[in-house]
């Protein structure tokens, strides 16, 4: 079994429904055609889309011609909108959870459904979290790396982990709003350099910052193959280990680190040899970034191409291990 833990969707109707937010800087999608669309942020292109980013027939004939049995959606994380009142972020989120869990509703054998929380505002977050969870039905929750310019480890952010340690819901954390992406307007760097440095940032301030060590039992996982974290990692060892009255945990950095999930977006099968042999193959779970460019196609390949693989641990990288990370007995999911 293939799933694809790393994909992301967004309403058909989105402009519609946002249309009366205040500000805008709000994200619209503008249909270019039939089957296209741009996405735009204060009057300009922020990216281009095709029908695969809201139509779930689409993106079902996609899985069938690429062997991808179950997709697991997301929102996009340009919709997070963390800088918004949070009244009105709580309603941007109702709105892609609804979608989202109708879609999977709609398609139980094909797709589950990962929401997406107001981040700028705690008990916001957890009611929306609590929303999404048990009454909607979703498997896990997507943040961002930062919320307006504070690293997750922000003490504003602590009540919402504690909540998603104690209802053992997962979270999926993906870069947005990458730190110096005023240095990166050329050659795309923002998602090339920028977006793996975000994610390296978001997990050493999660380890650092003793967030790992009070909740010990959150189940976390990185977009991108955790960025440049997994290869920083000795580096934060080292630092912590000549920095004692900078400690706020227990133990080495490498020790929270062993903790994480990461999704196998890695392109090259190097880089995955090195999250098994560092972090176990138990901890990386395929992931394609479906449907947007930079996506890997097709999904899995650079779990396929890594040769030294047993079969073992290609099948729980290629499937059973996003489902145990979701929460889902891997025979149920089967039985679907």
């Amino acid at each position: 079994m293939r799933v694809d833990f790393h994909t992301h969707i967004i309403p058909e109707n989105f402009s519609e429904l946002t249309k009366h937010f205040t500000g805008d800087k709000w994200p619209r999608l503008e249909r270019t055609c039939a089957c296209g669309a741009n996405i735009m942020v204060a009057g300009k292109v922020f990216r281009e889309v095709t029908d695969q980013v809201w139509s779930p027939e689409k993106r079902i004939h996609d899985m069938n011609g690429e062997g991808v049995d179950i997709q697991v959606l997301s929102p996009i994380p340009v919709t997070f909108s963390y800088w918004a009142p949070a009244e009105e972020a709580e309603l941007m989120a109702r709105i892609q959870n609804d979608f989202i869990a109708e879609t999977v509703s709609q398609n139980p054998t094909r797709f589950i459904g990962l929401g997406m929380v107001p981040m700028q505002n705690a008990e916001a977050a957890i009611r929306e979290m609590d929303r999404c969870i048990h009454e909607l039905g979703l498997k896990g929750i997507e943040i961002g790396t930062n919320v307006n310019g504070n690293n997750l480890d922000d003490p504003s952010f602590l009540e919402f982990f504690e909540m998603a340690e104690k209802w053992e819901v997962p979270l999926f954390i993906h870069p947005w709003e990458t730190l110096g992406k005023e240095r990166m307007p050329r050659h795309n760097l923002m998602y090339t350099v920028g977006m793996p440095s975000e994610t390296a940032l978001a997990g050493a301030s999660l380890i650092l910052g003793g967030v790992m060590d009070k909740f010990p039992n959150l189940k976390i996982c990185f977009a991108h193959g955790g960025g440049s974290l997994p290869y920083l990692i000795h580096r934060l060892d080292q630092g912590w280990k000549v920095w004692p009255h900078l400690r706020l945990i227990q133990r080495p950095p490498s020790y929270y680190a062993k903790k994480f999930y990461f999704d196998s977006l890695v392109n090259d099968p190097v880089n995955i040899r090195y999250l098994v042999d560092n972090y176990g193959y138990d901890r990386v779970i395929m992931g394609s970034d479906y449907p947007f460019l930079l996506r890997e196609v097709p999904p899995g390949k650079v779990i396929d191409d890594t040769l030294e693989l047993t079969e073992e641990q290609r099948l729980a990288m290629l499937g059973t291990n996003a489902l145990r990370f979701l929460n889902i007995p891997v025979k149920e999911a089967i039985r679907k």
